[in-house]
């Protein structure tokens, strides 16, 4: 939906909105469709979340104001070329150009060269900063205002308070920095042209400003924001998981070490 024209209007727009997008690539393509790209999302999510948080951590304890966004700046540097061959996967059509991720891999090193890997780069790069910011921000503030609303008798179900708290945050960090995911994915596909055709509309950028100009000329402002509901959802979902999962290992790992604490001392 961030790459397409979306309108019941334009004969050239395949897809008009999520369900009819739901409908159609279900009755083309078929229920794995809808996994496109999963392997290197996959990948994505383990590098992406393990790079985070080590660096959030650690450099939380040299300068703590900068952290989160050093954090994220990292991981996204060192996943992007994963996030390309997640991007492509999912936005060609049929027939496949590639075949699995080592085809994909060699095909776009060998027609395209290195530097392909890292397109949409920019504006993702651009869009940490403030993401990042926002969301550290946003959930430490919803964390803040729970412990106020909430009594502290009724202070029980930690675990659903950080899901909740996560996953607002998430939107609302979304929400605020999306244009610049419509603007990444839309260079990501760059080079692709061959395999969006099936789609009946295939676009050229020369660069983030060029991506910008041609969004606002063509699509308006509302160009920016296409494919925001399903990346809303997904915002929700995984990073209020990312929060719940990450507070209640760090939980557990504090217990354990009070635990063993307490019977070395005992012993």
């Amino acid at each position: 939906l961030q790459i397409e024209q979306l309108s019941s209007r334009n004969p050239a727009a395949k897809y008009h909105g999520i369900l009819q997008a739901v409908q159609r690539i279900f009755r083309e393509e078929g229920l794995v469709a809808f996994w496109k790209g999963h392997v290197p999302a996959q990948f994505l999510s383990v590098g992406y979340g393990a790079v985070q948080f080590m660096a959030f951590e650690s450099l939380t304890k040299l300068v703590h104001h900068v952290t989160s966004y050093d954090a994220r700046d990292s991981s996204t540097v060192a996943v992007q070329p994963v996030d390309t061959l997640r991007t492509r996967f999912a936005a060609q059509g049929e027939p496949k150009i590639y075949h699995s991720l080592r085809h994909a891999v060699l095909t776009m090193y060998r027609t395209e060269g290195p530097q392909t890997f890292y397109r949409g780069l920019t504006p993702t790069i651009i869009a940490i900063f403030p993401y990042a910011g926002l969301q550290f921000y946003f959930y430490n503030i919803l964390q803040q205002f729970s412990e106020w609303v909430i009594p502290a008798e009724g202070k029980k179900g930690g675990n659903v308070k950080n899901l909740v708290c996560g996953s607002c945050a998430g939107i609302i960090s979304k929400t605020l920095t999306y244009p610049f995911d419509v603007f990444k994915k839309r260079l990501q596909v760059g080079g692709f042209e061959q395999a969006r055709a099936a789609f009946g509309q295939v676009r050229v950028y020369r660069g983030l400003l060029d991506c910008i100009r041609q969004i606002m000329r063509e699509e308006g402002p509302g160009g920016f924001f296409k494919g925001l509901s399903p990346s809303l959802l997904k915002a929700a979902a995984s990073t209020g998981l990312v929060f719940f999962w990450y507070e209640l290992f760090c939980s557990f790992l504090c217990t354990l070490k009070n635990t063993d604490s307490t019977a070395r001392r005992e012993g």
